[in-house]
């Protein structure tokens, strides 16, 4: 358990298993609740089984990893009459409907307001599946980068601004990885900004399915990407950037009959090895460790 965590209940909700029919509202629209404050805003989690619960563990059905919400704050269920009710679990900072603190089951109606943690509301109601869709497409045009599918710089800015804070009251480790594609012009110019299109989704896509779930892997912009560790100290962080950048240079990427491949140099920069009291200060580490990886060479890692 992370410093910061021993104030938090251990509660363990059991997964009941809930036929697809059972998911759905009397009209067949399916539950749902979505951010409307908070770090992950917009975001939608279906409620799909027996038990849904709400919370920064990894386990959660709905992970909200935002300071102020507990490792399992608050569970969804359906009741007997067939009515979502919310129960809190116990949580520090209180699970609140449309403004007043919940102390048994509460049973919810479309368009209640939950506020969970201080700053993160939720809101409830049933959706059907071209709701669904266009939310999606919706969220993923305001927090995806259209290319590589990565998280974008606005989001990777506010989620950074987050987790150093919560680093930073908690004493907890954070690290962030300032990654930059090896002569990306010179890819450009020798096979065309198609080809250097095709190479940077790829290796986004492959960067993204090394690390964890938790982890954040963000497009800065131009061929530069991010990738912020919660938890991890400089050394581990350097172990992993030394794996990807690896497995960087054994990716192939087939363009037009063509076989594309490309190097990356990484900056490695943590907190409390650095001293960062913002974001800024924390970037700043990283890009100068990535520019130190450059000029000595690039295809490498740098602190």
């Amino acid at each position: 358990m992370a410093a910061g965590d021993n104030w938090d209940e251990d509660t363990t909700a059991t997964d009941l298993p809930l036929s697809e029919q059972d998911a759905l509202g009397a009209s067949g629209r399916r539950a749902c609740v979505t951010v409307l404050t908070g770090l992950a805003t917009g975001q939608m989690y279906k409620i799909e089984r027996g038990m849904t619960v709400i919370g920064r563990a990894p386990e959660c059905s709905v992970r909200i990893v935002d300071d102020g919400i507990s490792r399992n704050h608050a569970r969804l269920r359906r009741d007997s009459g067939g009515a979502i009710v919310i129960e809190d679990q116990g949580s520090r900072n209180g699970t609140y409907v449309n403004g007043q603190r919940i102390s048994a089951a509460t049973a919810l109606s479309e368009g209640d307001k939950i506020q969970i943690g201080r700053t993160t509301v939720l809101r409830f109601a049933y959706q059907d599946e071209l709701d669904e869709s266009f939310h999606e497409n919706l969220l993923s045009s305001a927090l995806r980068d259209p290319l590589t599918k990565l998280f974008n710089k606005r989001y990777l800015m506010d989620r950074l601004d987050s987790e150093l804070k919560f680093a930073r009251r908690h004493e907890t480790s954070l690290s962030l990885l300032m990654i930059d594609i090896d002569h990306f012009k010179k890819l450009n110019d020798d096979h065309g900004h198609l080809a250097g299109d095709a190479v940077l989704a790829q290796l986004a896509h492959a960067l993204a399915r090394a690390v964890r779930n938790e982890d954040v892997v963000a497009r800065f912009g131009g061929e530069e990407l991010a990738i912020v560790l919660r938890a991890i100290p400089i050394e581990p962080a350097m172990g992993l950037g030394e794996r990807l950048r690896r497995l960087v240079e054994q990716t192939v990427t087939n363009h037009q009959n063509k076989q594309l491949s490309a190097t990356i140099s990484i900056g490695v920069a943590g907190f409390p090895s650095t001293k960062a009291e913002t974001v800024e200060q924390l970037i700043d580490a990283a890009d100068k460790a990535l520019y130190r990886a450059k000029r000595a060479g690039r295809n490498r890692v740098c602190q």
